[in-house]
């Protein structure tokens, strides 16, 4: 009797779940217009006002709090595969700034994407750490949505079509005839990683033993939590900030994500060829810092028809090392539209790291034995947040190595070139430590 009445319990608590209060707002009509000419009628929930933004589609099947504060949705109207949206609500944003936190629970301190599309989107929300309801956060960044409509389809014209530009119209613009094809707003044509990346360098975990100095081209937190978590005095600096003036100071770079062409990140890349070609510590960099990378050792990045997001890709190892060992599957998180081109031969000192199990495409790239460098880029996520942790200990290979080269230089435990850490500053700005890239 005792047993059946504690299994009960769960579903006690699942009937209290909170009302989401947004019955008001799914009354409003909203359409999503696709600049392909499809065009999707549901309800509205969220904020009452129309966006344009890149239509993209996500088959994460947890999560929606962490990819929607991802930077790298950033202008992009996030499409989530798994019908049932906002069931969990959202938590309260704020943490510490320690040796163990890096100021907000999710991955930035803000909604990202200009805009979500969802199947049903959940009226009652139940978790303990729930604050507000999927609505009522949208609500409150300005970040509209549309609800009832067929995410299946949608899905499989993105699929076949590929990403596409598109609109989505709340209230009275739901009405209206679809925009003129010249009236799409075109990402492309927009510097997205400027947009997202802080102004100003700040420091996290400044008694961290091994100092860090990470290129924001719109990092998640989870990055920067990783990185502090295993003891890294981590400095994060603007995207196109020259490293090489202070480069010195540091015991590792790291290249963080960031939303995008990485076209535009053109700049840091040329400082990059720079770096690689005269500095000898470790190098990591993830997704759009993955890129850059191979931007700079002499590769070409391409737009996927549809890229790839969501929390279930497959990549298999080419090479071993690390905790990676060639010939194994990784399950990643990945939130990408371009890549890296695979070619024949790779540049010299370089060979491919990683590659997609489901459309072969190049999954990380990594520096020779023979060129003497310690570099790794991939394109997925490690730290994931969300999605598998099956690559996460590559954090640690990456600080493993920056304190090995310490100590080869004969440095003790927290000296960095033997002189003191300092923040950088920007010319005519005033370094103000924040919690997170916005």
């Amino acid at each position: 009797m005792f047993a059946r009445t504690i299994t009960r319990v769960p579903r006690f608590y699942r009937g209290l779940a909170t009302h989401a209060n947004i019955q008001g707002n799914t009354s409003i009509p909203a359409a999503l217009h696709l600049k392909t000419g499809q065009s999707f009628k549901g309800r509205s929930f969220g904020a009452p006002c129309s966006v344009f933004g890149e239509t993209v589609f996500s088959t994460s099947i947890t999560s929606y709090t962490e990819s929607m504060t991802d930077p790298s949705y950033r202008g992009q109207i996030l499409v989530f595969t798994t019908p049932l949206i906002g069931n969990y609500g959202v938590p309260h944003n704020r943490t510490s700034v320690d040796s163990q936190d890096v100021g907000v629970v999710l991955e930035s301190e803000s909604i990202q994407c200009a805009g979500v599309v969802v199947a049903d989107v959940a009226e009652k929300y139940s978790h303990h750490a729930a604050a507000e309801s999927l609505a009522a956060w949208c609500a409150r960044f300005n970040v509209p949505g549309i609800t009832g409509v067929d995410t299946r389809a949608i899905t499989r014209l993105l699929r076949d079509q590929g990403t596409t530009q598109g609109r989505l119209a709340i209230g009275p613009d739901a009405s209206l005839p679809p925009p003129n094809p010249e009236e799409y707003w075109d990402p492309t044509k927009e510097n997205l990683v400027a947009q997202a990346s802080t102004k100003t360098p700040y420091e996290l975990n400044p008694s961290g033993d091994v100092k860090i100095a990470v290129l924001d081209f719109g990092a998640k937190a989870n990055i920067l939590r990783s990185l502090v978590r295993r003891g890294a005095a981590v400095t994060v600096l603007p995207w196109d900030y020259d490293f090489n003036t202070i480069r010195d100071k540091y015991d590792g770079l790291f290249l963080s994500n960031g939303p995008g062409d990485p076209a535009h990140c053109m700049p840091a890349a040329l400082h990059l060829r720079r770096t690689l070609r005269e500095w000898d510590r470790p190098i990591f960099g993830i997704c759009m810092g993955h890129q850059v990378i191979g931007m700079a050792a002499g590769l070409d990045a391409y737009r996927m028809t549809f890229g790839n997001r969501g929390h279930n890709q497959p990549v298999l190892a080419l090479a071993s090392s690390g905790s990676i060992r060639a010939g194994r599957v990784y399950v990643t998180s990945q939130n990408h539209q371009y890549a890296l081109r695979l070619q024949d031969p790779f540049p010299e000192g370089w060979e491919p790291f990683f590659i997609n199990c489901n459309d072969s495409s190049v999954e990380g790239i990594k520096s020779t034995t023979e060129s003497g460098k310690k570099v790794w880029g991939v394109q997925f996520h490690p730290e994931s947040a969300g999605g598998p942790l099956d690559t996460i200990e590559m954090f640690t290979d990456f600080l493993a190595e920056c304190r090995a080269h310490k100590m080869q230089l004969g440095l003790k435990t927290g000296d960095v070139m033997g002189s003191k850490q300092e923040i950088p500053q920007l010319a005519q700005e005033v370094s103000q430590p924040i919690a997170a890239a916005a």
